[in-house]
C-alpha cells in the first residue's frame, strides 16, 4: 500500500455506493452463493480491483479453475495490497482476506492451491471488479 491514505467511510456511504450483495459481502464480511457470482467462471484477462475502493488486487493471470465455485487466485497483484487475519467465524478456523486500503472483506486464503505459491486465495465476485485489457 506504501503511501496510500486509508479509505474510510460511513456505513450510509456504503450503502450509498454498492448494491445490496457487495454492501453484504464487502461490509458485513458476507459471501455469495458459489457458482453464482459474475467472475466464478471468467477467463479473460485484465486487473481485479476491489469494489469499495479501485485498489488492483489480483491479476487473471493467477486466476485458476479450483472447481469451488468462487474465482480463486495464486497470489495477489502484491502482497501490500490485502491483509490476512484469522477468521474464527462459523466455528471454522480460516484466513480471512481483505483490501489493505478500506477493509472491504473479498475471501478467505486456504493452503490447497497449485505451484507455485499452494495457496487459493478464494474471492468473491461481489468484492471485486474486472477491468479488463484492452
Amino acid at each position: 500500500m506504501g503511501n496510500k491514505p486509508k479509505i474510510v467511510k460511513t456505513e450510509a456511504a456504503w450503502r450509498e455506493q454498492l448494491t445490496p450483495v457487495q454492501y453484504h459481502v464487502a461490509r458485513e464480511k458476507g459471501t455469495e452463493r458459489a457458482f453464482t457470482g459474475e467472475y466464478w467462471d471468467c477467463k479473460e484477462p485484465g486487473v481485479y480491483r476491489c469494489i469499495g475502493c479501485g485498489e488492483p488486487l489480483f491479476d487473471a493471470n493467477a486466476k485458476f479453475d479450483s472447481g469451488c465455485g468462487w474465482p480463486s487466485f495464486t497470489a495477489p497483484l502484491n502482497e501490500e495490497a490485502i491483509s490476512e487475519t484469522i477468521d474464527t467465524s462459523l466455528n471454522m478456523r480460516r484466513i480471512e482476506v481483505t483490501c489493505s486500503r478500506c477493509d472491504s472483506h473479498l475471501g478467505h486464503v486456504f493452503p490447497d492451491g497449485p505451484a507455485p505459491t499452494g495457496l487459493r486465495y478464494c474471492i468473491n465476485s461481489a468484492a471485486v471488479d474486472l477491468k479488463k485489457e484492452k
